[in-house]
């Protein structure tokens, strides 16, 4: 049987698969079908020959959640609210993201302020009823709603993580009303407290719940007339996966699916070559996404911001993206200076070179004319060099350079914007880049790795020999994953232990009944507890590692030093003449699925063909060798400048960097001074 990954990209669908038997494995890449994305997972599957009833587990990460609420391409939703709360999602917490800027804007609101309705109520924040639900109120909402054809409702009430019940009693009137809309509330969404990061995550799970139920709806079926009989897994943004009736149920947790499968290559990477921290990078055609791994595990983060003041409030891996790939546009500005993305040809049309009617400049088209590209793209098809060089040409021409100052100056540019996304995740983490390795992913990583590399002073890059589909080796070596959390205050030295004990009782069960609903028993659950801690007074909090079974109040003093520590890894200091306190406190149930065994994707035979090409670097054409997988034997070495072809991407090795090929097949580059 075979265990599939698959990621679907912005321009790519890629396929990595192993045979659960005989450890074989296979590839594949095809163009990503913007009309319905579930095509391009049939046809991948298809591209890699491999029998739909002979798969096990079909690993799939996807962009299509992102996508939509980043387009706003979803049916309109509703959301009800406390009254004096309505525009809280589009308020926001009044922050600003360019402080001098006076022309600045907040993105679209999730849900228009005409399908944002108010309700008197008022829950205590001890969960006490302050004011009655006003039912006559609610019923005529429920009434509107259900007028405006609505497909989805989010309720959102200040205070009911400390007491549901308000929200409990609106979704059973908005049902009465609305039997086939999907309702969701903010306590089972996200129970924890500050109302702007919980109100907007219900938001999402209701905008998407429509979007990601017909997707996987098609996909489930169009997999199944394929013969299909395996288990389709999800993968989640905090680096696990879950069965597709929970992706329905909680789509929030899917904001980075595509990008988490390459943080899992980047886990395995560390236990195979042995560089415990990581900073890994993928390359797509669209975007650039940026993380790093940390004694072999991607670090979490609760502050993710879908958009300036979007904040999704679910553990996420973190994960900075911005708009620069393969496929992204060079343009010139208002001010006359050249600018590269974040506007991408994506797979429709494509760079100008790709023969399928786009005419706008982009990266592809760049290294191409640079010579970085073979015309032949390693025998898949024919590139336009014509068309790349009239695409640089008219963009050239606005800016007053030459085709090959113009081509070499996007490459700069958007080296640049992917450099500029590491610092951005590294220095937030305080981390030195210099401790860290650089491992390239995607189509168009090991093109510019080497270039990031040097802007961040990374003395060494992994170019790894499946780069090109590492997003979805990444999802085969992925484990079921649930994270369940609920509020919780109080001070460290007045907890009330019994308390603590009862609610991780009770996050538990929650955990351990959705690793059921994706088909793991007890015996295959593994559980950890972490809780929210912040030092008295502080507006942020750290997750801290606590001890399963009964707590004892012996054991308080061993978790403040836990979060000593926690906090002292994350900011640098700590400090013993604060108290502490719990915030709100979690659990991470896990069902371990089979490994994937350690790949060899070396040659077995390593050889110097003696190819070369002129290739431009700093403003000259230089002759670089050309080198392709099938040279690289584990203990070939291979000097800058230099050019090296492997089946799903490209490296390019500038000059005064060198690599060696290591047991794995791994290029490792080392970057200099």
């Amino acid at each position: 049987m075979w265990r599939v990954g698959i990621d679907v990209g912005g321009t790519f669908t890629d396929l990595f698969a192993w045979d659960e038997s005989d450890k074989s494995y296979t590839t594949a890449k095809v163009l990503t079908t913007k009309d319905d994305r579930s095509k391009g997972v049939v046809q991948s599957i298809e591209a890699a020959g491999i029998p739909f009833d002979q798969i096990s587990f079909l690993m799939h990460g996807t962009t299509t959640a992102t996508n939509s609420l980043i387009e706003r391409n979803y049916p309109d939703a509703a959301f009800i609210t406390t009254e004096g709360f309505r525009d809280t999602i589009e308020i926001g917490r009044q922050h600003r993201k360019a402080l001098y800027d006076p022309y600045q804007s907040k993105p679209e609101p999730l849900i228009r302020r005409r399908n944002r309705f108010a309700i008197p109520e008022r829950m205590s924040v001890k969960g006490e009823t302050r004011r009655p639900l006003d039912e006559n109120i609610a019923q005529q909402v429920a009434e509107t709603i259900a007028q405006r054809g609505i497909q989805s409702v989010g309720i959102g009430f200040i205070n009911s993580y400390a007491n549901p019940a308000h929200e409990q009693r609106m979704r059973e009137i908005v049902r009465e009303a609305n039997p086939d809309v999907h309702i969701v509330i903010s306590a089972e969404t996200r129970p924890i407290f500050r109302e702007h990061g919980r109100f907007t995550t219900t938001a999402i799970r209701a905008c998407m719940m429509p979007v990601m139920t017909s997707y996987f709806d098609r996909l489930e079926d169009a997999l199944k007339s394929k013969g299909f009989r395996g288990s389709l897994l999800i993968l989640k943004s905090n680096g696990g996966v879950m069965g597709a009736k929970n992706a329905k149920d909680r789509p929030e947790e899917l904001i980075e699916s595509g990008p988490a499968g390459g943080v899992a290559y980047a886990s395995y990477l560390s236990r195979t070559t042995h560089f415990d921290n990581i900073i890994h990078t993928d390359v797509g055609g669209t975007s650039f996404d940026a993380s790093i791994v940390e004694h072999g595990k991607g670090l979490i983060t609760r502050s993710y911001e879908l958009e300036w003041e979007v904040p999704v409030s679910v553990p996420m891996l973190d994960i900075h993206s911005v708009g620069a790939g393969g496929g992204s546009i060079g343009w010139v500005d208002e001010g006359g200076s050249l600018r590269v993305g974040p506007r991408s040809a994506g797979s429709e049309p494509g760079p100008a070179c790709y023969r399928r009617g786009g005419t706008e400049p982009t990266i592809t088209d760049s290294n191409l004319i640079l010579g970085r590209l073979n015309p032949s793209l390693s025998d898949k098809f024919e590139l336009d060099v014509a068309a790349a060089e009239m695409a640089i040409d008219k963009l050239a021409a606005k800016i007053g350079l030459s085709r090959l100052e113009t081509a070499e100056g996007m490459i700069r540019i958007s080296c640049e914007t992917m450099a500029q996304a590491v610092k951005g995740v590294v220095v937030a983490r305080a981390r030195d880049p210099r401790d860290f390795v650089l491992a390239s992913f995607g189509g168009a990583g090991p093109m510019h790795a080497c270039f990031v590399a040097q802007a961040m002073n990374i003395p060494k890059v992994i170019i790894p020999g499946q780069a090109g589909v590492a997003s979805a080796f990444g999802a085969t070596a992925m484990n079921i994953r649930h994270d369940v959390e609920a509020f919780h205050y109080a001070s460290l030295d007045d907890v009330d232990v019994s308390d603590l004990n009862r609610l991780y009782a009770e996050l538990e069960e929650k955990a351990r009944h959705r690793l059921l609903a994706d088909g793991i028993g007890a015996s295959e659950t593994k559980i950890t507890r972490t809780a929210q801690m912040r030092y008295v007074g502080q507006t942020y909090e750290v997750d801290t590692d606590i001890p399963n079974g009964i707590i004892s109040k012996g054991q308080i003093a061993s978790i403040a030093d836990a979060f000593h520590n926690a906090h002292r890894l994350e900011y640098g200091v700590s400090s013993d003449d604060f108290p502490i306190a719990f915030v709100a406190l979690g659990v991470t149930a896990v069902g371990a699925l089979k490994e994937p065994p350690h790949f060899n994707f070396g040659a077995q035979a390593g050889r110097a063909n003696g190819a070369s090409r002129d290739v431009y670097f700093d403003g000259h054409w230089i002759r670089s060798s050309l080198y392709s997988n099938s040279d690289l034997k584990p203990g070939f070495t291979v000097t800058g400048p230099s050019i090296v072809e492997y089946t799903d991407s490209i490296a390019v090795l500038p000059p005064g960097t060198s690599g060696a090929v290591d047991d794995s097949g791994n290029l490792i580059v080392t970057i200099a001074n």
